[in-house]
């Protein structure tokens, strides 16, 4: 081989080696990067505790029930958002403030007390838990923490009177009142001032029971009412014994607070309902917005919060009538049972020709109309 030939194979020999060489070499591929972590899950937020405090049972058919109606309503409109609970049958005493001061310490942090008797009790508690929010139904006492909220149930008993007026055999109406403070006043005052406006020859008579919910004796003044003459009654307590005592006499009665028109369908002329879901659903949706302030609400039926329902068929189209006009009155500001005059029944005028009540008149009233028997006791 010459030198040159030698020269060659090696220089081949060793290109061959680096291409080899080269070949063979793995290019470093970057490391693959560690998945993101997935960003965390807000916090669910807890649900609002609201509680309602009850005078009688949730099954009275009446007062309870309608607002255990409307708690219930809460419960739809809100649902994983709020939980709710209830106590009932809580008399109106220190008991009231026991379990007011036990709901506020299960971190209860919006309470309704359903009864002008819890008013006390609230006001009381209320100055303890500064935090929670209180919600009191007619009463008038009002805190930072506590509001007051009502409904105009003398609009449902102003058109109950019409239908009494236009039924009445005997021309005397019966009144069963629980407690002679303003809220049952002015709905015995409204009833008879609508009897009179289709009827002017009604008169009606009280008897007084001082109690929300007692259904023998509710029972057994319907029937002292009946045996004085009484032929329509309605009452202003939480049972439906008044109703069932006028079925069980062949005479005429109103559900009160809620339907009551299965109870006793011969005797029933309508049912006042008081619809408190709406006002229900506002206060809640407005302790979740944090937007909630104290006040003093009185609703009716501009609201939706109020209405007379399944109006008996005996009673006469022309009434009917009568009672859509007053409706839409109630609605559009037009109408109210205590438009003067208003005269008392020693003959004293309340209230001028043409004038139209206030608020603050009305949660004074302490008297009679004209045309409402006897004299209110005043427990002295």
């Amino acid at each position: 081989m010459t030198p040159m030939s030698k020269r060659a194979l090696i220089g081949w020999t060793a290109m061959a080696a680096l291409t080899a060489l080269v070949g063979c070499g793995k290019k470093e591929e970057p490391a693959a990067a560690a998945p993101a972590a997935a960003p965390a899950a807000p916090a669910k937020a807890e649900p609002l505790k609201v509680a309602w405090v009850y005078i009688g049972p949730v099954g009275d058919a009446g007062w309870t029930f309608a607002h255990d109606n409307g708690r219930k309503a809460v419960e739809a409109e809100f649902g994983d958002k709020v939980q709710t609970t209830f106590v009932e049958k809580v008399p109106e005493s220190t008991d009231a403030e026991r379990v007011l001061r036990d709901l506020a310490s299960q971190g209860n942090k919006l309470i309704f007390t359903t009864s002008f008797g819890y008013m006390e009790p609230t006001l009381k508690v209320a100055g303890e838990f500064p935090d929670v929010k209180f919600e009191h139904a007619t009463g008038y006492k009002t805190a930072p923490n506590m509001g007051v909220y009502d409904t105009r149930f003398y609009q449902d008993a102003y058109v109950s009177g019409v239908i009494a007026g236009s039924m009445t055999k005997s021309n005397v109406l019966g009144f069963v009142g629980s407690f002679p403070i303003p809220e049952v006043l002015r709905n015995i005052n409204a009833f008879t001032l609508g009897a009179q406006s289709v009827n002017p020859k009604v008169t009606t008579k009280v008897v007084w029971i001082s109690t929300w919910f007692d259904p023998p004796k509710e029972a057994e003044a319907a029937q002292s009412l009946i045996n004085a003459g009484a032929d329509v009654l309605l009452q202003n307590t939480d049972s439906s014994a008044v109703l069932q005592t006028a079925e069980k006499n062949g005479k005429f009665a109103f559900g009160w607070d809620s339907d009551m028109s299965a109870v006793a369908p011969k005797a029933h002329l309508a049912s006042n309902v008081v619809y408190w879901g709406p006002y229900y659903k506002k206060t809640v949706k407005d302790v979740l917005d944090g937007t909630w302030k104290s006040s003093r609400d009185v609703w009716g039926y501009k609201e939706g919060a109020n209405g007379v329902i399944k109006i008996n068929d005996a009673v006469p189209e022309e009434i009917k009538k009568k009672i859509d006009e007053i409706k839409a009155g109630y609605k559009d500001g037009t109408m109210d049972p205590f438009k003067g005059p208003i005269v008392d029944n020693t003959g004293k005028e309340r209230l001028a020709a043409g004038a139209m009540p206030e608020q603050d008149w009305k949660d004074k009233v302490d008297f009679y109309v004209k045309g409402v028997d006897g004299t209110i006791p005043t427990g002295k």
